[in-house]
């Protein structure tokens, strides 16, 4: 007679309550599926009548023409910034640069219009250049020019302003002089208990292939999703916004500038987009549009968040602001002698 052993009270309770509860999920996503598609069925003749108003179908025109210009610069701008982050050693940087930081501040500022970068990318990468021993106000450098004028974003830039391509000039030099002054800024006046530098790489672990796609996965949502929201808020600034209202505002030059750096900051549109969003902010001036395109790669609300992550909140609080301020003065500088 076979003997068996009762299993432990409660082995396998844990199991068996994890089944139920992902059950019960599975349940309730199918039934709120289930009723929003009822939800569409009985009112698709209200949302036919809302989308057939001249108001929405100019709402509509705009925002998929945004997208739609945008997204393969976007899509190409992750594939190229996932294979920097991933296949480039942050030593070759470290080689690569000169010793003295005076001088390691331009060239790595440079060094972002070579090799192409998203804000998602450039911030963990500024981070492991940080932790591989390269001067931070170098690193700081890169962190800001690599979103900002990069092959791509200013193939975009001239793809949105086809008529006007003083801008593509007035974006490099403006967002490189903005980086360079921020790295030399930083070497003169900041201190090091003020960075804290990311303990480990955001890919350890990982095979080359599975950090290259976890990558991708992460940037292509992340910044589709900001793409997305850009979009609707130039279509809804576009369409709703009385024409008066954006005269006026467009109007005041200081008040233009204001409005397009803090809107760039609010919208947090990735780099390889925002061009195209600026350029269908047409009441607004070429100045007013800079200004929008130079803010929004260095300073916005997601790249606040990154760099308190991954340097700390100490160095976000006085690093952000700074840029802030550097990055419309800079814009409005060049866009003043070019535009």
């Amino acid at each position: 007679m076979a003997i068996t052993e009762d299993a432990p009270p409660g082995a396998d309770v844990g199991s068996e309550s994890a089944d139920s509860g992902a059950e019960d999920r599975r349940l309730s996503s199918s039934l709120v599926l289930t009723l929003v598609l009822v939800l569409a069925v009985l009112a698709q003749s209200p949302i036919r009548g809302l989308l057939g108003t001249p108001l929405m179908q100019s709402w509509m025109t705009v925002f998929v023409a945004v997208t739609v210009q945008a997204l393969p610069f976007l899509v190409l701008g992750v594939l190229l910034s996932a294979a920097l982050a991933v296949f480039v050693p942050p030593s070759f940087f470290a080689r690569a640069l000169p010793s003295r930081p005076a001088l390691a501040v331009p060239v790595a500022g440079f060094a972002g219009a070579i090799l192409p970068g998203c804000e998602c990318a450039s911030v963990p990468v500024a981070g492991a250049l940080v932790r591989r021993g390269v001067t931070p106000a170098a690193a700081l450098a890169f962190l800001l020019s690599a979103p900002a004028i990069n092959p791509i974003v200013l193939t975009a830039t001239a793809v949105a302003f086809p008529r006007n391509p003083e801008m593509v000039l007035g974006r490099f030099l403006a967002s490189l002089l903005v980086a360079c002054a921020m790295g030399w800024l930083w070497q003169r006046l900041g201190r090091t208990d003020w960075l804290r530098p990311p303990a480990h790489g955001a890919h350890e672990g990982e095979t080359k292939g599975e950090a290259f796609w976890n990558s991708v996965r992460h940037d292509t949502v992340h910044a589709g999703g900001f793409l997305v929201l850009g979009a609707m808020a130039a279509a809804t600034l576009k369409a709703v916004a009385p024409a008066s209202w954006l005269r006026t505002a467009a109007g005041n030059p200081l008040v233009a500038i204001l409005a397009l750096a803090v809107l760039a900051v609010l919208l947090s549109i990735c780099s390889e987009a925002d061009a195209f969003v600026a350029a269908s902010l047409t009441q607004f001036s070429l100045t007013a549009k800079l200004v929008f395109l130079v803010v929004g790669p260095m300073i916005d609300l997601k790249l606040f968040a990154m760099q308190a992550g991954t340097f700390g909140r100490t160095f976000a609080l006085r690093f952000a602001p700074a840029t802030f301020v550097m990055a419309v003065a800079g814009a409005v500088l060049t866009g003043t002698v070019l535009l």
